[in-house]
């Protein structure tokens, strides 16, 4: 049921990329609950170009929005447009990863938890030792805390060694391409880790046609991903985020701040969850 308003509210975001089921799910909560609210909502895809992002949320700011949501392809670049829309007296709520500026509130994953409980994961499947890889990806904030919580993992344990980092794009085509390089340039590599479950496919691929034993583990949950896992395999472990409880703990939190809230978080780390052949069954977004 929607709430009477004399001006409905308007509310943006927008996204990184929308060429990931990740974000398309975040994209479907905001919408289901703009419709619950009444709200109209303006929806942009960066497609990963910091300088149409800036460009959309200006012209966001010229439709008259109340709210902003901004999921920022590059968290440092986009702090212009973080201040136009402040400065046009707009709540700006970041979500997935933080933005540079005067944001009024920050909703996103434990990453540096994620990657950490992912390669902690691997570590164990492996024994305690081995060498192992990671695929990495866009240096965001996210992708970059990712990494950091691996490497504290792996570094825990002295029997595993990181033999080689390379960058896969988070994309599945660019993702086996390097995969394929990196078994080939490592014969006795025996874990990966990707740093997202886009990433993580092309892997899976790359590790099936090399007939190699090298198990993989990654970060998201997402369906496909968590399917792969529940089959058995080389994919073991993806530690799963969920993308729509941020979209809508954002808004929520934006929503408090437009309807008078004199405080509100200034940030809120949301948890995130290991997901492995015992629960992958029963998990979804």
């Amino acid at each position: 049921m929607a709430f009477a308003q004399s001006k409905p509210l308007k509310i943006g975001m927008t996204f990184q990329e929308l060429n990931n089921p990740y974000f398309v799910s975040m994209q479907e909560a905001l919408n289901s609950a703009a419709k619950s609210l009444g709200a109209d909502v303006v929806i942009t895809d960066a497609r990963h170009d910091v300088a149409k992002q800036i460009a959309d949320v200006e012209d966001m700011i010229q439709q008259g929005i109340n709210i902003l949501l901004v999921n920022p392809t590059d968290s440092s670049g986009i702090e212009a447009a973080v201040q136009a829309a402040h400065d046009a007296g707009i709540i700006v709520v970041a979500v997935d990863a933080n933005a540079s500026g005067p944001v009024d509130s920050f909703v996103g994953s434990k990453n540096r938890d994620a990657g950490y409980m992912s390669c902690k994961y691997l570590a164990q499947a492996l024994g305690g030792s081995g060498e192992v890889a990671i695929l990495d990806g866009i240096p965001v904030i996210p992708i970059l805390q990712r990494v950091e919580g691996c490497k504290a993992a792996w570094g825990e344990v002295p029997g595993i060694k990181i033999v080689e980092v390379q960058n896969g794009k988070q994309e599945r085509d660019t993702a086996l391409s390097v995969t394929e390089n990196m078994i080939q340039a490592h014969p006795n590599l025996k874990g990966i880790f990707s740093v997202n479950d886009g990433g993580s496919m092309g892997v899976l691929s790359a590790i099936e046609a090399s007939g190699k034993d090298i198990k993989l583990t990654s970060v998201d949950g997402a369906p496909e991903a968590v399917e792969a896992i529940g089959k058995g395999g080389a994919f073991i472990e993806t530690t799963a985020q969920f993308p729509r409880d941020q979209v809508r703990i954002g808004l929520a939190l934006a929503l408090a701040k437009h309807w008078g809230a004199k405080v509100v978080p200034q940030a809120l780390p949301i948890d995130v969850v290991v997901v492995d052949a015992k629960n992958a069954s029963g998990f979804s977004w």
